[in-house]
């Protein structure tokens, strides 16, 4: 476990897909393969922080799981909070988070009862404050390629949902954020910048997380944060392209040395996790 002040730390990036299996299965037992792929990622990665995209929270398509909170429990991480992005299920019929501070679930929080969707983060770090931002959405949505039950994918029009950050302000002198951006060109560079923007104004050794669904390092090129890991994330089955990213400010990038970790196949979720080590100069 990494202690104060931090030396090194190891990061990784999941987007989980609500914990569906690769090719989807009617049958799929939810709890235990989320809890197989957490294990795998545990034994591969041996996680100090997980940043988590695309994430069920007691929704009946995924059995009810608070998969956040599963996730940090199957990897032995004893912080844990969860952000919806939306109440409702995506590509159903959901609304918005008016205010997403009193949405924030944590490991200290009571259960509640509204089925939603978002992103989480778990971590063996003691969380010192937690941030959280809206980004906006896209107003029109796109076709996107989906997994069919029989194997191979199928294009259907998704409407795109509020985009949100959660960061979190660790005792060991780290302030990571994970988020998952827009599929639309454009708008998602104009969340990246105005997410970065906010985070230079934190304290704390600043990292970025998560599915920022841009292609060829373009994070890096369109954003004050640069890239630290060169990995194909997606889809799962075949990795071509690269949508998941972990990256600080090209102000401190010379502050950090990397040491890749292999990826790992979780068998859940149409990405791969991403994953590095960083050590701290």
């Amino acid at each position: 476990m990494v202690v104060a002040p931090a030396q090194s730390m190891r990061i990784i990036s999941w987007n989980l897909l609500h914990g569906q299996i690769i090719p989807p299965n009617n049958d799929q037992d939810w709890r235990q393969s989320l809890i197989t792929a957490a294990k795998t990622v545990a034994d591969n990665y041996q996680p100090d922080f997980i940043g988590l995209q695309e994430v069920d929270y007691s929704q009946p398509r995924s059995s009810l799981i608070n998969q956040t909170q599963l996730i940090a429990e199957s990897v032995g991480l004893k912080y844990w909070a969860y952000l919806p992005t939306i109440f409702g299920t995506p590509g159903e019929k959901w609304e918005k988070v008016k205010d997403l501070k009193s949405a924030l679930i944590t490991q200290d929080s009571a259960p509640v009862k509204n089925m939603s969707y978002g992103i989480g983060i778990a971590t063996n770090q003691v969380i010192k404050k937690l941030h959280v931002k809206k980004l906006g959405r896209s107003i029109i949505g796109l076709p996107l390629l989906i997994p069919k039950d029989n194997g191979g994918v199928r294009f259907i029009y998704v409407k795109d949902e509020p985009r949100v950050a959660l960061t979190a302000e660790l005792e060991n002198g780290l302030t990571i954020t994970t988020t998952h951006l827009s599929f639309a060109p454009v708008v998602n560079v104009y969340q990246l910048n105005r997410l970065c923007s906010s985070l230079n104004k934190l304290p704390g050794a600043q990292v970025l997380t998560g599915d920022l669904n841009m292609i060829a390092n373009l994070p890096s090129k369109f954003s004050s944060f640069r890239s630290l890991a060169k990995q194909m994330t997606y889809p799962s089955w075949k990795e071509k392209i690269q949508f998941d990213y972990i990256m600080v400010p090209k102000s401190s990038f010379k502050s950090f040395s990397v040491m890749p970790i292999s990826a790992v196949k979780t068998n859940i979720s149409d990405h791969t996790p991403i994953g590095l080590e960083l050590r701290f100069q």
